[in-house]
């Protein structure tokens, strides 16, 4: 695994994980407003009750975690198929203390 596969791999991940992010933030922001009616709030603002910041919060984090989840996976196995190794840098889970 050469050098230019390590940089492949980061261009095809960075441009997938991107594009995944910014179509998952506006899914979430278009589900919320039809399930609200409403924008989705500013968590920042002071005037933003804490409850819907806190959802709007936990709302778009969950949406765009798993949104990126899918698009990790999908990118591994595509690169699998393709080049008939595991991708070069796999991301791995920085709360696992047992690699440490």
């Amino acid at each position: 695994m050469g050098m230019t596969e390590k940089v492949l791999w980061k261009v095809y991940a960075g441009v997938l994980g991107a594009v995944a992010t910014l179509v998952a933030q506006k899914v979430v922001t278009k589900v919320w407003e039809m399930s609200t009616g409403d924008a989705p709030p500013d968590p920042n603002d002071p005037d933003t009750p804490l409850t819907k910041a806190l959802i709007w919060a936990t709302a778009s984090g969950l949406g765009v975690g798993i949104s990126q989840l899918v698009m990790n996976r999908f990118m591994q196995k595509r690169w699998l198929s393709s080049m008939g190794h595991k991708a070069p840098a796999t991301q791995s889970n920085k709360l696992d203390i047992s690699k440490k």
